[in-house]
């Protein structure tokens, strides 16, 4: 194609040529088509080839040539007439799944079959070019090819058939994900999900491990299903996605996509009038703009999310929203009225008879304990917590009061006690998964190894502190980073 377009043409708009080869999938009929038009016009830029090849309208306009033979819809119907009715109706449905790739279970799921009776129909349209099998199990088509799917869809099934299909997969997202999420934080209060379409099969993780790999997986499947969900007008799905996806994008240092999909989960739990989903929706999005630093949004959230529980009764919701509020005045340096809605927190908590929550809370009045400086009352405090989490069973609240009880012992000088506290809460999260936390119980274990004399080891933990806060993008690195220029220049030599 290259050639074709001519040595000026590709120096002047070498990123329009190489997306012209990608909108084509490397086909040569494509290719050959596009050259073609490109030199009709040889006064006109190639970005605008590649405007009409993005749209979808102007697309096969582009890709037509003047005999039936040079049409790539032709092309792409020579395989698709070879199709049992089976798999023509399993690829014509492939074109509304949001992508980038498909599983087996979901396929199914999406078709209202068995995963044992779509695997053949899968290897059908495999052997005819239509799919590739992009990794074991998993399945993806070209853009071109997807359009063609949806525009044979909307030939021959009907707008119920089509809006079926759409609901089918998206259930098979929000009850597989609900299931993972569950098994990843089993602490979290659950959520009532929209029933279950016929023929729908969910897939069912057995333990944290299959439900991590799961979620790794999927997870940009999932950020397209939530936005099909949005646009589709399913808005019970929609919040439902948002709500299942925070604690896996929040450990990963997805931020930005956890806000997009919190402002979709609010406004779907709006037009549904379900208050209930809307304090939930108010107050995960409120959590994710304190992470992102955006405390003045978050704190509006946060004053809706409170005003709902209050009009429902609902005092666990209340507690909640209390606990994130701790939590953004912890980032705003007021630490007294951080402690402050920690006590009410634990308060609603033990009136609501809610024992994980109750934990929590104390692990956060430790915590504030701390920052104020009164680090003996942390300890209390914190070690009931940890008993309780002990008791419950939940890794993640064990993790996160080790680095509270930490943070307390080292600065009381029980440097050895701090170590063991942070190496504890270390193997934790590490099997759990939450680098950013990660990240920041290195910086703290840097911190004691530093204050005791031991440079190397506190330099060699702060860089591997540095290196996760740097891949995740967060503001805490330019802290860290810091922290290792002062020991590089307080070195013997420098």
């Amino acid at each position: 194609m290259k050639q074709a377009l001519g040595a000026d043409r590709v120096a002047a708009e070498p990123r329009a040529v190489e997306e012209l080869i990608v909108r084509c999938a490397r086909l040569p009929l494509a290719l050959a088509l596009v050259a073609a038009r490109a030199a009709l016009r040889p006064q006109g830029g190639l970005h605008l080839l590649v405007s009409e090849l993005r749209d979808a309208h102007q697309r096969w306009q582009t890709l037509a040539g003047d005999e039936p033979t040079t049409d790539v819809r032709t092309v792409f119907s020579w395989s698709y007439r070879a199709l049992t009715p089976q798999a023509a109706r399993l690829f014509r449905l492939l074109g509304f799944h949001p992508g980038p790739d498909i599983s087996v279970p979901a396929a199914a799921s999406l078709a209202g079959v068995t995963p044992h009776q779509v695997r053949p129909l899968l290897g059908e349209l495999v052997r005819v070019n239509l799919v590739s099998e992009c990794a074991a199990g998993r399945y993806t088509f070209h853009d071109l090819l997807r359009n063609y799917a949806c525009d044979m869809a909307y030939r021959i099934d009907t707008d119920q058939q089509r809006r079926t299909a759409i609901q089918r997969i998206l259930d098979h997202y929000v009850h597989t994900a609900y299931a993972s999420a569950m098994l990843l934080n089993a602490a979290r209060d659950p959520i009532t999900l929209t029933p279950l379409a016929p023929g729908v099969t969910p897939e069912h993780p057995a333990d944290y491990q299959q439900a991590l790999d799961w979620f790794t997986a999927e997870h940009p499947v999932l950020l397209a299903t939530a936005n099909q969900a949005a646009e589709g007008g399913f808005d019970g799905h929609t919040w439902q996605l948002a709500w299942t996806l925070w604690n896996f994008l929040d450990w990963r240092g997805k931020w930005h996509d956890l806000a997009a999909t919190g402002r979709a989960a609010v406004a779907a739990a709006e037009r549904l009038a379900d208050l209930p989903a809307q304090a939930r929706a108010h107050r995960n999005l409120a959590n994710t703009y304190t992470r992102l630093g955006r405390l003045d949004d978050a704190h509006v959230q946060l004053a809706h999310a409170l005003d709902l529980a209050t009009q429902t009764g609902d005092q666990t919701e209340e507690a909640h929203t209390h606990h994130n509020l701790a939590y953004l005045w912890e980032q705003r340096g007021d630490y007294l009225r951080a402690l402050d809605h920690a006590q009410q927190t634990l308060d609603l908590y033990r009136a609501a008879g809610h024992q994980n929550g109750q934990a929590d809370a104390l692990n956060a009045v430790g915590w504030y304990h701390g920052l104020l400086g009164d680090h003996q009352q942390t300890l209390t405090a914190c070690q009931q917590a940890l008993t309780l989490f002990q008791d419950l069973g939940d890794r993640y609240g064990q993790a996160a009061t080790w680095d509270s009880l930490g943070y307390a012992h080292h600065h009381l000088g029980h440097y050895a006690h701090a170590v063991t506290s942070y190496d504890h809460a270390l193997t934790l999260l590490r099997d759990l998964g939450d680098r950013y936390y990660e990240g920041t119980i290195l910086t703290h274990l840097g911190d004691t190894h530093h204050v005791t004399g031991n440079a190397d080891v506190a330099r060699d933990v702060w860089r591997q502190a540095l290196a996760i806060l740097d891949d995740l993008d967060h503001p805490d690195a330019d802290k860290v980073r810091s922290k290792l220029a002062a020991i590089d220049d307080s070195s013997p030599g420098s």
